[in-house]
């Protein structure tokens, strides 16, 4: 299966998207995909297996391709019952070019209310990608929750400026993560001036 997508035979991987075992299913996927084969209808069919492994491999393909958010809607993906799924539809999102701006509010939900902080981090990494300023407020939040989501939280709020970004900033040089620290010292941090 492998080997079909690095040759470029599509009806190969193509025959084996419906394959019982779900591992050749998401590695028919990623052949299509490596062949440029890829359409919307095969990644459409995985976000919708029943097994998670292949739902994962579709929400990662299609970040990968060139579908929109207007093409493909990855957003039901963030109510997945999978925490991994969730994870790597957040991860999507953010990937999306040009962002889908119907994710925003369910990324915020996600980053605010998740029960695993690594879902929760990938959240607010996608919300800080598409820059979306209704974000705001969440990862605001976001930057008091547990350390890897505070330092994702941080990094968010690059995009955005006023002073409530400064002072969560300001108050992340004292946070008791060194990585928290750091990341707001790089933000904070006037640029080398230009000769």
């Amino acid at each position: 299966m492998i080997l079909a997508g690095h040759a470029g035979d599509a009806a190969t991987a193509r025959a084996h998207l419906a394959d019982p075992d779900p591992a050749v299913r998401a590695a028919a996927l990623s052949a299509l995909a490596r062949a440029d084969a890829l359409d919307r209808q095969a990644v459409l069919d995985a976000l919708a297996d029943p097994d998670p492994s292949v739902r994962r491999r579709a929400l990662e393909v299609a970040a990968a391709s060139a579908f929109t958010g207007t093409d493909l809607d990855l957003v039901p993906l963030l109510a997945d019952p999978e925490g991994r799924v969730v994870e790597v539809a957040a991860w999507a999102l953010g990937e999306q070019t040009p962002p889908n701006p119907a994710a925003v509010a369910p990324l915020c939900d996600v980053a605010a209310h998740h029960p695993d902080s690594l879902v929760r981090e990938a959240a607010v990494a996608a919300l800080g990608a598409i820059g979306d300023p209704s974000a705001l407020p969440t990862i605001l939040a976001a930057t008091r929750d547990k350390a890897t989501v505070r330092r994702r939280a941080v990094i968010a709020l690059a995009p955005f400026d006023g002073p409530e970004v400064d002072a969560a900033l300001e108050r992340a040089l004292e946070d008791r993560d060194w990585q928290v620290r750091q990341v707001a010292e790089d933000l904070l941090e006037p640029p080398p001036d230009d000769e």
